[in-house]
């Protein structure tokens, strides 16, 4: 990033959907070799479990500005699949 651009952080609480199990086992491989390509974006990223069963995702993702943050977001295999049923930013 440019010289003292400031990276901001922006949370992204995803719930899963209903098809999210046979998605996530579909895709963790696609899922996790993103994450593991665009690790300096993110701060922190794993599952929300309950009840030992994974129930959606947080993922705080360093960036610029929302729309960047955003587009980083979406670029991830699970968004376009639909994994998550809804997203809180």
């Amino acid at each position: 990033s440019p010289a003292g651009e400031m990276m901001k952080l922006f949370a992204f609480h995803c719930f899963d959907g209903a098809q999210a199990v046979a998605l996530r086992e579909e895709l963790l491989a696609d899922h996790l070799a993103h994450v593991e390509a665009h690790i300096d974006d993110y701060a922190i990223a794993g599952p929300l479990k309950e009840e030992g069963a994974t129930i959606g995702s947080l993922l705080v993702i360093k960036a610029a500005d929302k729309d960047v943050a955003r587009a980083k977001f979406e670029a991830d295999p699970y968004f376009a699949a639909g994994v998550w049923d809804s997203v809180r930013m």
